[in-house]
């Protein structure tokens, strides 16, 4: 497979975690939250979770290719508002499309 595929791959991936923790009221889409709804600022630790997650992931697939390149804190910054962009459909999607009865 060509380095393109995996560009793609870890694209993909961001996106689909970026959105999981606005598509469930489950903890990691495992434990069930026992105050109801969850809030906000649990959503936004499942998030950052979420972004070491991709981020682990992409780092195994650039050690598979080959030497790990050294990131200064620039990459992260971008990255990480890479990551909160591609959240947004689900943030949008839950607090601001869905109607609260």
């Amino acid at each position: 497979m060509n380095q393109d595929f995996y560009v793609f791959l870890v694209l993909g991936l961001a996106l689909v975690f970026a959105n999981l923790p606005f598509m469930s009221q489950r903890v990691f889409l495992v434990l069930p939250y026992k105050g109801g709804i969850k809030p906000l600022w649990l959503r936004f630790a499942e998030l950052l979770a979420c972004y070491f997650i991709v981020g682990a992931i992409a780092k195994g697939i650039e050690l598979s290719q080959g030497q790990i390149y050294p990131q200064g804190w620039q990459f992260y910054v971008v990255t990480i508002s890479l990551f909160l962009t591609f959240a947004f459909p689900g943030f949008v999607i839950r607090y601001m499309l869905v109607r609260r009865t």
